[in-house]
């Protein structure tokens, strides 16, 4: 079938959006990430309306590490870089490059998280647990819900390609790498607004 035959004689033009499945996969992610924009910006006026409340505990100031913050912040934008390269390799029907730019994407998302749940640690050490105060209930609960995410497109990226590995660039799998991308680009646009208006505004005041 012309859906999930190996286009390797060429691809359209748009092979993410070539069959009717990808047109709606496409929409439908857009509606999936509506929702999830709903959502976290639920946690972030959550966050916003109790961040002054320490109750006697540490203050954002006291504990925030900005430098590790900032490496955090470079490794998840480079691995935005990296799926947009891996898209721009599907698109040009150069599957080994996708395939490697995917997992570079994985692995950089993967050391951001490493980083992540060594900030929680550093702050449970300081006394910062997640009962502690509300701000400290709101902050971990708005991180670790882009952790989450984090770790869900990790899981699916990783899935992705463990199941294509030897498929090719399909009209089956290329909406499904490109939704992945805009995924991945999303919750990567959610952290730049956690780096602004968590830790530098945490710092800052």
């Amino acid at each position: 079938m012309a859906n999930s035959a190996d286009l390797s004689k060429g691809l359209p033009a748009n092979p993410e959006k070539a069959t009717l499945d990808g047109k709606n996969k496409f929409l439908g992610a857009w509606v999936f990430l509506a929702g999830e924009t709903t959502m976290f910006a639920v946690f972030f006026g959550t966050y916003l309306g109790l961040q002054s409340g320490t109750a006697g505990g540490p203050e954002p100031s006291e504990i925030f590490q900005l430098p590790l913050v900032f490496i955090m912040t470079m490794l998840l934008l480079t691995s935005s870089l990296t799926s947009v390269m891996a898209i721009y390799a599907m698109k040009k029907n150069q599957f080994q490059k996708l395939k490697r730019w995917m997992w570079i994407t994985v692995a950089l998302g993967a050391v951001f998280l490493g980083f992540e749940i060594y900030e929680f640690v550093e702050y449970v050490e300081h006394g910062l647990g997640f009962t502690t105060s509300a701000f400290a209930s709101s902050f971990y609960a708005l991180v670790g819900l882009h952790g989450a995410h984090v770790l869900f497109g990790l899981l699916w990226a990783t899935l992705l390609l463990v199941r294509n590995r030897n498929a090719g660039i399909t009209l089956t799998n290329a909406p499904k790498f490109y939704v992945f991308s805009l995924y991945w680009h999303f919750i990567d646009v959610v952290w730049v607004f956690i780096f602004s208006a968590v830790y530098l505004m945490g710092i800052g005041g």
